[in-house]
């Protein structure tokens, strides 16, 4: 006898051991309330089950994707940001932060959209501390919002697209 079991991959052929628990020698099923079907069947490999893999990714060493916002740190942050006469849109991330890469995606769209009226910027939180520290950054992502070097706007957290574009909307209005 053989069975099939289905799972996510191809179908594994199964041998099936039979055992009927109210005999000893072989009855006949007839006494079964269900006579086609045994008791229980017990079920063994044809061979044994390979384990999956984990998909192995490679180190991350940025956001993976290329990115139209341009990255900024500590020695580029007072010339980039605070003296620039377009506002500025700056993403606080961390590499190991899922979110941020949803948050980073979302930005590289307002990047596209904005050219011309709006500068955006990256900074990674493990590597510039020093400019999270300034600006009391405690999670990522968070995005902040600047006009004239000062600081004008945030939105921390993940959030749909229209809460980064209705911060940036209230800034290129003030």
């Amino acid at each position: 006898m053989a069975s099939f079991s289905l799972t996510s991959s191809s179908p594994t052929l199964h041998k099936a051991t039979i055992i009927d628990p109210s005999s000893s020698s072989s009855s006949s099923s007839s006494s079964h309330a269900f006579p086609h079907r045994p008791p229980f069947v017990l079920r063994m490999p044809h061979q044994p089950r390979r384990l999956q893999t984990p998909l192995v990714l490679p180190k991350i060493q940025s956001l993976r994707h290329k990115t139209r916002a341009t990255p900024v740190t500590k020695d580029l942050w007072d010339n980039s940001i605070l003296k620039s006469e377009t506002p500025v849109l700056v993403i606080f991330y961390a590499n190991w932060c899922g979110p941020c890469r949803m948050v980073h995606r979302i930005i590289d769209e307002i990047a596209t959209e904005y050219a011309g009226k709006l500068k955006c910027f990256i900074v990674n939180t493990d590597t510039d501390m020093q400019i999270a520290e300034d600006y009391e950054i405690k999670a990522v992502p968070v995005v902040l919002m600047f006009k004239n070097g000062e600081k004008c706007d945030s939105v921390i957290g993940t959030m749909p697209k229209e809460f980064y574009v209705a911060a940036i909307e209230r800034v290129l209005k003030s």
